[in-house]
C-alpha cells in the first residue's frame, strides 16, 4: 500500500482512527451522548453504527458522570471504552471517576491493575456557544498524576495519537478543539501511530521558540509567517501530549534559539504555560538572553457576544507582539 498522504478534516482522520481500531481489536466501543444515529454532533462518530452495530456503538442518557464511570468499569473488565463528553465543560461532572479512580488504579494495586480508557472530548472557544461550553481545563487534567493528556493540533496528529491512545493501557483524556475539527491537512494513507511524549517542530527557525498546542499552533503558524516577513524567524514547536511533555525537545529548541513564547488558550492563571516555563527556568536558565513571554486567556468567564470572546484568548496580533517583545526585549 502506498503511504501517500490525503487531505482529510481532522474530524475525518479522528473518525478513521476509531474506525481503525475497532476494526482491529473487538474490545474496542464508543460511547457518549448522539454519537450512534447522528455520528456525533462534529461527526467524528459517523458511520460507526452502520458497521459495528448498537452494541459497540452506544448512544448514552445526558448523565456524563454516569457513563464515564460505566467506561471505567468496562475498561477494568479488560475492554477498551472511548467515552466521548460533547464539551470539556462536563467532564467537570466526572472527575471523582476520572481522577480518583481511574488515575489511581494502577498505582493502588502496584501495577497489577490497567484502565485502558479513553476520554474524547473537545474545548476552547469558537462559535459563540458562551461561558459554560467554552473553557479549556486541560490543566484540571494536566495536575493529576496518572492521566496522559493528548490535544492533537492537526489531522495528521489526530489520527495518529487517536490511535495510540485508543491501544493506551493507562487512561487517556483526549482534548480536541471545536475549530479544528473542518481543518484540512496531509494524513498517510497507512497505519500508523504517534508515540505520546514526542512533539513535532512544526515550523523551524532560530530567532524564538514559540510553543503551543491545539488550536494555539494555527494561530502560532500565521503569526510566524507575518513576522517572518519581518526578518523575525520563529520556531514553532507543538507538544503534542502535554502529559508525558517532550521536554527534551522544548529545551533543545530553546537552546537555539534563546528566546521564548509560550502561547495558551487556557486562563493565564495556573495554565501549563506557566508549569512549561518553570522547567525552561529551571533547565536552560543560562540559554535564555529575555524573559519569557506567556500569551494567554484572560482570567474571566467567555462571552457569548463573538467580539468579545475573541478579545478573551490570544490572537495572532497578541502573539507577534509577545514575539517583538522577547526578541527585541
Amino acid at each position: 500500500m502506498s503511504n501517500e498522504p490525503r487531505t482529510l478534516m481532522y474530524r475525518e482522520a479522528l473518525n478513521e482512527a476509531l474506525m481503525e481500531e475497532m476494526r482491529r481489536d473487538d474490545t474496542v466501543f464508543v460511547m457518549g451522548e448522539g454519537i450512534a444515529e447522528r455520528g456525533g454532533s462534529y461527526k467524528v462518530t459517523a458511520g460507526l453504527l452502520a458497521e459495528f452495530g448498537e452494541k459497540r456503538v452506544i448512544d448514552t442518557p445526558l448523565a456524563e458522570a454516569s457513563f464515564t464511570g460505566a467506561g471505567i468499569g468496562a475498561a477494568l473488565t479488560g475492554m477498551r471504552p472511548v467515552v466521548e463528553l460533547l464539551f470539556i465543560d462536563f467532564a467537570l461532572l466526572t472527575l471523582d471517576q476520572v481522577i480518583n479512580q481511574a488515575a489511581k488504579l494502577k498505582f493502588m494495586t502496584g501495577g497489577q491493575g490497567n484502565v485502558p480508557f479513553v476520554m474524547r472530548t473537545q474545548g476552547g472557544t469558537g462559535n459563540g456557544v458562551a461561558a459554560q461550553h467554552s473553557q479549556s481545563l486541560e490543566a484540571i487534567f494536566y495536575h493529576a498524576p496518572g492521566l496522559n493528556v493528548v490535544m492533537p493540533s492537526c489531522p495528521h496528529d489526530a489520527k495518529g495519537l487517536l490511535k495510540t491512545a485508543v491501544r493506551h493501557n493507562d487512561p487517556v483524556i483526549f482534548i480536541e478543539h471545536k475549530l479544528l475539527y473542518m481543518n484540512e491537512g496531509p494524513v498517510p494513507t497507512d497505519d500508523y501511530l504517534i508515540p505520546f511524549g514526542q512533539g513535532d517542530i512544526k515550523r523551524r527557525g532560530s530567532d524564538v521558540t514559540l510553543i503551543a498546542w491545539s488550536n494555539m499552533i494555527p494561530r502560532s503558524l500565521t503569526a510566524a509567517d507575518k513576522l517572518a516577513a519581518e526578518g523575525i524567524n520563529v520556531e514553532v514547536v507543538d507538544p503534542r501530549t502535554l502529559v508525558p511533555l517532550d521536554k527534551e525537545l522544548i529545551l533543545d529548541s530553546v537552546r537555539r534559539t534563546e528566546h521564548v513564547v509560550i502561547v495558551q488558550e487556557a486562563v493565564r492563571r495556573g495554565g501549563v504555560a506557566s508549569d512549561i516555563a518553570s522547567i525552561i527556568q529551571a533547565e536552560a536558565f543560562d540559554y535564555l538572553d529575555a524573559p519569557i513571554e506567556i500569551v494567554a486567556g484572560l482570567n474571566t468567564q467567555i462571552p457569548f457576544n463573538l467580539t468579545l470572546e475573541a478579545a478573551c484568548v490570544p490572537q495572532e496580533d497578541d502573539i507577534i507582539a509577545a514575539v517583538k517583545r522577547a526578541v527585541y526585549a
